[in-house]
């Protein structure tokens, strides 16, 4: 019984060390393999080498088109619509009579005025020649003279109040839809109609604070319409003192000949802002370009490794960055399978 107990643990015993041996064997015929295999074939990657050129930035900003004068046409006076003189949609000239108020009240107050303002200069005349006959005081004439004056002034602000029941354009333009109809009794409140003169418009947009310093006066812009291909020049004529504390922009304002009116005013528009060159600058394309929490990195070739470079940007195209720190012109910059790679990754760059 004994003799066949030690026959079966020897037994066991061998087997277990001809497991042993076989794992043993697998693992450090494994380890050979991995050994064979650690050295990886580089990425091949696509680059090109920098250089150094200027750069004209152009932003697209969105902007609304404005009339170059819009008013309201109201009356100063109140009183009944005699007539209307002037057909809705049409131009007008400067200076034109568009409607007349019922002014036969103030033309009765005026003649009553100037009957007054007439005894009260016979009466100024008289007073004068008997102050220099010495027969009558100073004080008697000043009286008399202020009377006259203040009848005169009288007379003259009824003849003003008359000159408002006329309403005239004050600018040329074309004249807007009426609101009003002969009769009408109207009121300074009372709305009769617009005038707007849109031969030139304004073009009203806001640029981002960190643009602020890049733009001025007399600087040309080109402007585009929703659903058309046409574009239009324009030029800036005023920019806003100050930034908008609320949207950190600052307002700019351009102007447009319109002759042919096809820029409308209330639309809005696609404003094209040039700013001002960056010589030396160093151009990146935007793929290249990984954002990161605290920034932006590239890569760049070094000796066939990836070298990962934090980068400083200024301002960025459809298809470009402009870098301003970070790296330089001769660097060669890897521009594909960049999310692939990482630093010190060996790599084999084909130069574009």
């Amino acid at each position: 019984m004994k003799l066949k107990t030690i026959l079966i643990t020897l037994f066991v015993l061998i087997l277990i060390g001809l497991i042993g041996y076989r794992i043993t064997s697998n693992t450090t015929a494994s380890g050979k393999n991995n050994k064979k295999g650690d050295k990886k074939p580089p990425t091949m990657v696509d680059g090109i080498v920098l250089s150094e050129k200027d750069f004209s930035n152009v932003i697209s900003l969105s902007g609304s088109i404005e009339a170059n004068e819009n008013v309201e046409i109201r009356s100063e006076v109140s009183g009944i619509v005699e007539q209307i003189y002037f057909t809705e949609g049409t131009n007008v000239n400067k200076g034109q009579v568009l409607l007349k108020v019922n002014d036969i009240e103030l033309r009765a107050q005026l003649s009553q005025a100037t009957t007054k303002q007439n005894l009260a200069s016979e009466n100024e005349r008289r007073a004068k020649l008997l102050l220099q006959k010495e027969a009558i005081s100073q004080e008697e004439y000043d009286i008399a003279s202020a009377e006259f004056r203040s009848l005169k002034a009288q007379s003259q602000l009824i003849q003003a109040q008359i000159a408002k029941t006329s309403i005239r354009a004050p600018f040329s333009g074309k004249i807007g839809l009426r609101n009003i109809s002969p009769g009408t009794y109207v009121t300074p409140s009372t709305l009769i109609t617009k005038l707007v003169s849109s031969n030139q418009v304004k073009i009203s947009f806001s640029i981002p604070e960190k643009y602020a310093t890049g733009v001025e006066n007399n600087t040309s812009v080109k402007i585009t319409m929703p659903n058309s291909s046409e574009s239009f020049s324009a030029k800036i004529y005023a920019i806003d003192p100050e930034i908008e504390i609320a949207t950190r922009t600052l307002k700019v304002r351009a102007i447009a000949d319109n002759p042919s009116n096809k820029l409308i005013a209330g639309t809005f528009a696609t404003v094209e802002l040039p700013l001002k060159n960056i010589k030396n600058a160093i151009l990146v394309p935007t793929e290249a370009v990984i954002p990161i929490q605290n920034g932006k990195v590239v890569y760049i070739a070094s000796n066939g490794k990836a070298k990962e470079v934090k980068i400083e940007t200024l301002t960025r195209t459809d298809k470009d960055v402009v870098v301003t720190s970070g790296i330089k012109a001769g660097d060669t910059l890897v521009v594909s399978g960049v999310m692939a790679i990482k630093n010190d990754a060996d790599i084999k760059v084909r130069i574009k």
